[in-house]
């Protein structure tokens, strides 16, 4: 008996050494992928993107939120895609939904926005949104979302999908759209799901965008020919000179984290033109910066505004050959942000001031 006790505890040491040796090394940011994250720090605008399944966010538009407008960007995934069909192993139903929750989080690691869910089960094809609503535990898939506008406090609001078009595509799809469009001003009411508000506040969003494409006309040939007159439009196709990607790459290496479903996408370089249909609120007069009009800096918060300047020092002085220089003045960023008057934003950039100075001191 303790020659086996002995053997067991043998094999538990050595497969735990193993599981060290093979367990992943956390990523190194380069001085230019530092940089860009300091930059993040100076501008306070949050974007919600709103989709049904993993894999039908628009990975070039959240990348180009999240990494060269600098906003807080979320995808809202109604479902896990538990209903889907798995094209790599042998995982379906519930396995299959976790598999496609950890393929959004490594997606949203590339892409640098933030992922959340609701309780929406995925039960495979509908062929409407009456009949996903039906069948869907509505009024706890209606709380979840009102959660999530609360929590991320969006200034603007993007549906992937069309809510106008029951019964023309996968019901999940036009629901995702039709429950976004009706809670836009709900999250704002104190008697909508009050049991919220001990944790959270409410919170009423600016404008609210349908993410448009040719997809939706039917052909690229009918788009071209579309009046775009009251569309937003916006070149996504961005290059980041620091990080030697385009930010069209960037979306292709999130969007190939879909394994399960066969999703993969090759990185390009060039104009990448993406459009957005005001549904509700203001349209932006410049019609191309969906912030327009919105105030984005540290103002927008309690005893904020001193901060700003101190994140342009922050990037005036930095250093790309010695990025360590500037952990002073993380630390005495992170102080002055705890005495502003808006928990989160104050939550939102400790985090990102203290994984800033994690990442410079190794």
């Amino acid at each position: 008996m303790l020659k086996f006790k002995v053997l067991l505890l043998i094999c538990v040491v050595v497969s735990t050494g193993l599981q060290l040796a093979n367990s992943q090394v956390p990523k190194k940011l380069t001085s230019g992928e530092i940089y860009q994250q300091m930059e993040k720090l100076g501008f306070l605008g949050s974007v919600l993107y709103v989709a049904a399944h993993p894999d039908d966010e628009n990975t070039r538009l959240i990348s180009y939120l999240a990494n060269d407008k600098k906003a807080h960007t979320t995808y809202l995934s109604l479902t896990r895609g538990d209903g889907g069909q798995n094209l790599i192993g042998p995982e379906i139903s519930e396995l299959l939904g976790v598999m496609r929750t950890q393929e959004l989080l490594m997606a949203r690691s590339v892409d640098n926005g933030h992922q959340m869910f609701t309780r929406a089960n995925d039960f495979g094809y509908s062929k409407n949104a009456e009949e996903t609503i039906k069948i869907w535990d509505t009024e706890k898939v209606k709380a979840d979302v009102v959660r999530a506008i609360r929590t991320t406090r969006p200034d603007v609001i993007i549906n992937r999908f069309d809510h106008r078009t029951s019964g023309e595509t996968h019901g999940h799809h036009t629901a995702s759209g039709q429950l976004s469009y009706e809670l836009f001003e709900k999250a704002a009411d104190p008697t909508v799901y009050p049991n919220q508000l001990p944790r959270l506040s409410t919170w009423q969003p600016r404008r609210l965008f349908f993410n448009t494409s040719w997809w939706f006309y039917g052909s690229e040939e009918k788009f071209k020919k579309a009046d775009k007159s009251a569309l937003m439009s916006m070149d996504v196709g961005v290059f980041f000179p620091l990080l030697g990607k385009s930010n069209t790459e960037i979306a292709a290496e999130s969007r190939s984290k879909h394994k399960c479903q066969g999703f993969g996408a090759t990185g390009t370089r060039g104009l990448q033109m993406e459009y957005l249909e005001l549904l509700k609120g203001d349209l932006p007069p410049g019609k191309s910066d969906i912030f327009e009009g919105i105030n984005t800096t540290w103002s927008r918060v309690p005893n904020g505004a001193p901060i700003q300047a101190l994140v342009d020092d922050l990037l005036k002085n930095y250093k790309f050959t010695d990025p360590s220089t500037s952990i002073p003045a993380l630390i005495d960023l992170y102080k002055k942000v705890q005495k502003t008057g808006d928990p989160f934003w104050k939550e939102i950039k400790s985090k990102e001031i203290v994984s800033l100075i994690q990442r410079l001191i190794g």
